[in-house]
């Protein structure tokens, strides 16, 4: 049995390798004392030796347009920090892989950066479950990790070098709970659960407790998987016990063809979801723009139309950097979260010994993170809790053809 399974590792090691996206910077070479001085900056641009920051996330598999849209928030707020002279002269270079969306190769990936890249701190991942399943790794060997938008509690309870900048699920559920209740006058509703996906179970529990705390009743929980593709059961036995609105805290993969198959056995109830319906690929799924899904809600991080400048100076340079792309909040919490982490570095201070990626520096490192408070972010002021959360409002979005439009704020 060992040698099989030493042979299976081997083989998933080397396929896991085989897949990874090394999308920018080369930059093993730490950073050493009296880099920064010689370094310094030219025309805004920072020349020391160059500060390297991990990053892991789905950029292919089934919820690739999570991972897509963090790099390119992330690398944007690289580039802008770069531009403005980078940390005492040193750019920071970002070293990311693709984890596939697979828990597997998202500890393989994150067990790489710890012992060959030799980050400062991590970034990473947007879906729960994949960051319950590297952060060990993290912790263990003191690495910051940052997660932009792992909402599930679990995420950071994993140990004190774990951080995220999103709001948690508790919040979450009970936000779309209030709004079911208050905005839509449910008081009955009918849960869809990927049981397998940490994200969607953690938020059916949350958004269960509000709901029946203010007088509501669930009338049917069932449950399906993330591979499947006919729901056409779960809902008729839904249907049958009529709810007023349909709770489906999944990824938008599985939502676009839940709605679809909803609206074909006749059910005409709202949809309510999660931040995990925010993909550009989330209406494709339910017969297109204007289908299944129009007029539905879901939960999120912020909204690009939010006239805040901090916000509309992110959608502007997002923009600029991306062809004219959109950002969503995903892409918004990358940007978060790499600015957060530059920001903390700086107050971190210099290393004495010019290592960055020291032990003792990364411990204080992990302090400036933990102490964050009111951060100027894309998706709102940051500040992080005792428990090494952000606390910040939600917004609920509807969903108008291929948009999603501003719809209310639902403050901690």
């Amino acid at each position: 049995m060992r040698i099989i399974g030493s042979v299976n590792r081997t083989l998933t090691l080397g396929l896991v390798c085989a897949s990874m996206a090394i999308v920018s910077g080369c930059a093993n070479d730490k950073p050493k004392a009296g880099d920064a001085g010689s370094g310094g900056t030219s025309n805004g641009t920072a020349t020391g030796t160059p500060i390297v920051v991990g990053e892991f996330g789905s950029l292919s598999g089934s919820e690739s347009t999570f991972g897509t849209s963090t790099d390119n928030g992330l690398k944007l707020a690289v580039n802008q920090i770069n531009a403005a002279g980078g940390i005492d002269g040193h750019p920071l270079t970002v070293k990311v892989y693709d984890d596939e969306g697979k828990p597997d190769s998202a500890l393989t990936v994150v067990q790489r950066l710890i012992n060959q890249d030799k980050p400062i701190a991590i970034v990473g991942e947007v879906a729960s479950k994949l960051s319950i399943q590297a952060a060990p790794a993290c912790n263990a060997a003191k690495v910051p990790m940052i997660s932009p938008s792992s909402t599930n509690p679990k995420v950071t309870q994993i140990g004190p070098y774990i951080f995220r900048v999103c709001f948690i699920d508790p919040f979450q559920g009970t936000a779309a709970a209030k709004f079911a209740v208050n905005t839509l006058k449910a008081k009955r509703a009918a849960i869809m659960t990927d049981q397998q996906n940490d994200y969607s179970t953690g938020l059916t529990k949350f958004f269960t407790q509000s709901f029946t705390q203010q007088g509501g009743t669930i009338v049917a929980n069932p449950s399906y998987t993330k591979d499947d593709l006919d729901f056409h059961s779960q809902l008729a036995n839904i249907k049958a016990l009529n709810p007023d609105v349909i709770y489906v805290p999944g990824y938008y993969g599985q939502v676009g063809p839940i709605a679809k198959q909803a609206r074909q056995l006749g059910i005409t109830v709202p949809l309510l979801g999660g931040d995990g319906w925010d993909s550009p690929k989330l209406v494709e799924g339910a017969g297109g723009a204007g289908q299944a899904l129009e007029g539905s809600y879901f939960t999120n991080h912020s909204s690009m139309e939010n006239p805040d400048p901090a916000i509309q100076n992110f959608v502007k340079a997002f923009k600029a950097a991306n062809s004219n792309g959109e950002p969503d909040a995903l892409a918004a919490l990358g940007y978060d979260a790499g600015q957060v982490l530059a920001d903390s570095i700086k107050r971190a201070g210099k290393p004495a010994d010019g290592d960055y990626t020291s032990e003792a520096y990364r411990t204080k490192l992990r302090d400036a993170i933990a102490a964050t408070k009111d951060f100027p972010g894309a998706t709102g002021k940051i500040t992080i809790g005792a428990d090494r959360n952000a606390v910040k409002p939600a917004v609920v979005l509807q969903v108008k053809g291929a948009a999603f439009k501003y719809v209310t704020t639902v403050n901690p």
